[in-house]
């Protein structure tokens, strides 16, 4: 049911309106004389239509029009000012403030019925495009989701596809990933590229499905030439990774990258040093050489966690970025519930002392 306002100081006026606007189907008629309170009141309920008086003391036509367009959700109520002005710069005021159309004293009764009804039929096409507008956005946001989610679900997946073919398990990964978040939170950066992190991680190792099983699965130590083609799979996940336009996707391609380069730029691929080697990667290398070392492994015991935190404070400057390590232990319980929560059916899990250094 249209709500229809009319704004008129003569009461005689009033009763003209109502008599005709009545005659409209389903229409909700509110007649008020004061300017001010039909303001108060338009504050209140949001009308279909006003028809306005221009001439009225305190408060005439263009300034309610003003006033009303400062009312939150009512800058596009149509407004018919009705006046015996047909001063243009009047009119041309009046449709500066927001007036959608006149009627002119006298005014015809038939001209009046089919302005408000033509008014009125515009005004409801216009709330049903904002209503098919809002859905459609709400129908974007969650295709949008969905696809986020997809998203995700392969990389997930994709990074397990490369753990079957690596001796580590599937707990490696969400422990590492956690490690990762909490690193990035402690050093201050955003929530999303905490989240970013999070969800990119677990690729930082896809590049060994290019390294054969000889070498990847070899319980003892590597000869010099096996761990050159080892060292490989940071520049093969990299050229997987690196074309993609998806951000989470290229971020994974700077982890798998940058991981194993250290501080003191006597890592691989590239030999960075420092501030050079991207923060993502720095993050990642402590997350993932604490987890490697504290994970029991066919070829390996599970070092303790008293002594996996020794080994980042000694190598804190030269492995690994020392505002990493520092960030790392700064949230050590938090560390232990993350150990604990994704603990592997096999893993020692030695000492949980508090880090010391």
């Amino acid at each position: 049911m249209p709500k229809l306002l009319v704004v008129d100081d003569n009461a005689v006026n009033l009763t003209l309106f109502r008599h005709l606007l009545l005659k409209l189907e389903d229409a909700e008629v509110e007649c008020l004389a004061d300017p001010v309170v039909a303001l108060a009141w338009c504050a209140e309920h949001e009308p279909d239509l006003i028809l306005l008086d221009y001439m009225m003391p305190v408060v005439d036509g263009l300034e309610f029009i003003r006033r009303l367009r400062l009312i939150p959700d009512r800058a596009e109520v149509p407004v018919v000012m009705v006046t015996a002005d047909t001063e243009s710069d009047v009119r041309l005021r009046a449709l500066e403030l927001g007036a959608q159309d006149f009627l002119t004293k006298p005014v015809n009764k038939v001209e009046i019925t089919a302005r408000v009804k033509n008014l009125l039929a515009l005004r409801k096409s216009r709330q049903q495009l904002a209503n098919r507008a809002e859905w459609l956005a709400t129908e974007v946001a969650k295709a949008t989701a969905e696809i986020a989610a997809r998203e995700k679900e392969a990389i997930l997946r994709l990074s397990r596809a490369a753990e079957y073919r690596d001796p580590e398990t599937g707990s490696h990964l969400l422990r590492m990933s956690n490690y990762t978040r909490l690193i990035a939170e402690q050093l201050g950066l955003p929530p999303a590229e905490q989240e970013l992190l999070l969800e990119a991680s677990p690729m930082h190792d896809i590049g060994k499905v290019g390294t054969p099983d000889h070498i990847l699965l070899k319980p003892g130590r590597l000869t010099p030439d096996e761990f050159n083609v080892m060292k490989q799979h940071a520049s093969i996940g990299y050229e997987i990774l690196r074309d993609s336009l998806s951000p989470l996707l290229q971020c994974a391609a700077v982890l798998a990258l940058a991981h194993h380069e250290k501080f003191d730029g006597s890592g691989y691929p590239h030999g960075l040093a420092g501030a050079a080697i991207p923060l993502y990667g720095r993050i990642v290398a402590v997350a993932d050489v604490f987890d490697a070392l504290t994970s029991e492994r066919p070829y390996k015991k599970a070092w303790t966690l008293e002594a996996a935190v020794d080994f980042l404070n000694s190598n804190s400057g030269s492995h690994f970025d020392p505002a990493c390590v520092t960030a790392f232990l700064a949230v050590w319980p938090q560390v232990l519930e993350i150990h604990a929560r994704y603990r592997d059916e096999v893993e020692h899990v030695g000492d949980a002392a508090l880090p010391t250094g």
